[in-house]
């Protein structure tokens, strides 16, 4: 098969294969005119560059939980442990959906420019934070940078490669890029952490970044935006970001506070009145919305979301319990702790590729179920493991399960995600997932946290509170399993091509009577400036 056989336009008169548009199976259709297509070495650089762009910033993520083990102490606040953490992921999942809007509106590239550009700055300035405070401050707006990248990064991906085996493959990629990244750069900050001065690890992740986003920015195209006489919802923005901030603040506080404390519960109810409130603006007053909830009712992406979500929360859970574990309690050094997650990293990279070669072979149902069921796996030999007992004899098989789940639930729903929508909903599709992936991984930790302080006798059984917190992921995750067993059933994927549906813009609601619909500008177009609606 030639390299342009993997994403290719069929010939007049060749059967199209039946495949997945805007959520439901089709049946063959015509599909549109498609862009010239891309030489195979810029497209291999292309997938490369974007995907390294995700290693990044998860290993970003990753240096905020293992640098929660020393700097607080160093800087003489340990109580801070949990917010050096979780401050990163926290400002990152409340701003990838504006982030998607904006992309779609000035342009993916323009919106990855400004990302790449603030993270690099907002993490060299991490290295070099006078106090725990700043430190988090710094972290927090380097997490919402990342919140602006990731879901620019999925349209280009998708956008660039229209559906079929070759963007299958790119998004499993991507997929696989976010346990590699957090797990694998994990490693090398790990050894930083334990060899030279904490400031190292956000120096060398700023260097490292700052060559990884260039090459990113260079080997992809400036595109026209997509829409460009569209208008951010600020409204809804305002009410997602509030929410998400604030409910996730809410349960990584209650662990040190106790729920006791008031604020705690005012501050749950508004963030609870502030989901319900996006909800209905979205779905009824916003002229322009930020997620169409049209996307909803396609065909089971609500149960896809929701295994996604639910099986992520289990995922962030093994992460976080195991490295506690291991460090407080087995008295690992941080070196050894990430020399533990060395066989995971290498069935995640593994495992990524495979996914993009089953969606389009078997049904989803059954690809997520295999992920689910290796998480379960993994949670359960964590979870029944003694105190005290050789790495070979549970944690070493527990990595290998841990390293298929993931790897196959988030590229099977990223691809699938990306061929419910149209071309012009990309961004929103990836933020979705991106909100899932980020939200699930630190949203499990924070239930379980509250667990983990009422099981452990006050701290005088850790582990026992690690195995409370262990038993909550595998509910999460027998959840997960119940939801996708009765509620996913999707076909594979083996659409090739965008369909005359999928290059239209929709400002509006599909339920309005009045839509503005307009042509997205394919390669051809705009070289003509042809961007009329």
């Amino acid at each position: 098969m030639s390299p342009h056989a993997l994403s290719r336009t069929p010939s007049p008169g060749e059967d199209v294969a039946y495949g997945i548009t805007n959520g439901d199976p089709t049946q063959p259709s015509q599909v549109a005119a498609q862009p010239p297509e891309l030489p195979l070495v810029r497209r291999l650089l292309i997938i490369g560059f974007l995907v390294g762009t995700q290693v990044i910033q998860m290993a970003s993520f990753s240096a905020g939980v293992s640098a929660s083990f020393v700097i607080p102490e160093r800087l003489g606040h340990p109580s801070g442990a949990p917010w050096v953490a979780a401050s990163y992921p926290l400002a990152e999942a409340t701003f990838i959906l504006p982030g998607g809007r904006l992309g779609t509106i000035y342009g993916y590239h323009n919106l990855l420019f400004i990302g790449c550009f603030l993270w690099v700055a907002f993490s060299l300035g991490s290295a070099f934070a006078p106090s725990l405070v700043s430190l988090c401050v710094l972290r927090g707006l380097a997490g919402a940078s990342g919140g602006i990248m990731i879901p620019n990064v999925v349209a280009l991906l998708t956008t660039t490669f229209p559906p079929g085996r070759l963007r299958n493959i790119a998004l499993g990629l991507f997929g696989a890029a976010s346990p590699f990244g957090a797990a694998g750069g994990g490693v090398f900050i790990d050894l930083l952490l334990q060899f030279a001065d904490w400031k190292w690890c956000f120096i060398f992740l700023s260097i490292f970044g700052a060559v990884v986003f260039i090459g990113a920015l260079v080997v992809t195209e400036r595109d026209t935006p997509i829409d460009p006489k569209g208008k951010m919802d600020f409204i809804g923005a305002y009410f997602s970001m509030t929410s998400l901030f604030l409910f996730n603040f809410v349960w990584n506080q209650a662990p040190a506070v106790g729920w006791q404390t008031a604020y705690e519960i005012v501050l749950l109810v508004l963030s609870i009145v502030h989901g319900v409130a996006f909800c209905v603006w979205e779905a009824k007053f916003a002229p322009e919305p930020l997620v169409p909830f049209n996307i909803w009712t396609r065909h089971s992406f609500s149960a896809l979301m929701i295994t996604v979500l639910l099986s992520l929360m289990g995922f962030g859970l093994y992460v976080s319990f195991i490295s506690l574990w291991q460090f407080s309690y087995r008295h690992y050094t941080l070196t050894a702790m990430g020399a533990t997650i060395v066989p995971f990293v290498l069935v995640s990279t593994v495992m990524g590729v495979v996914s993009g070669l089953l969606v389009a072979a078997i049904k989803i149902q059954y690809i997520l179920c295999i992920g689910v069921v290796s998480l379960i796996v993994a949670l359960l030999l964590v979870a029944t493991m003694p105190d005290q007992q050789t790495y070979w004899a549970q944690v070493f098989p527990s990595t290998i399960f841990a390293g298929a789940g993931p790897d196959l639930v988030l590229p099977a729903a990223q691809i699938i995600a990306a061929s419910s929508v149209r071309r012009s909903e990309q961004a929103i599709a990836g933020a979705l997932i991106g909100v899932l992936q980020v939200y699930g991984l630190i949203m499990g930790v924070g239930f379980a946290g509250t667990v983990q302080v009422h099981v452990n006798k006050h701290g005088t059984d850790p582990v026992l509170g690690f195995r409370g917190g262990l038993f909550l992921g595998l509910g999460f995750l027998g959840l997960a399993f119940i939801i996708n067993l009765f509620f996913v059933r999707m076909p594979a994927d083996t659409q090739v091509g965008w369909k005359e549906d999928d290059l239209k813009v929709r400002r509006k609601r599909d339920d309005e009577k009045t839509v503005v619909v307009n042509d997205v500008p394919t390669e051809a177009r705009e070289k003509e400036g042809d961007f009329s609606v």
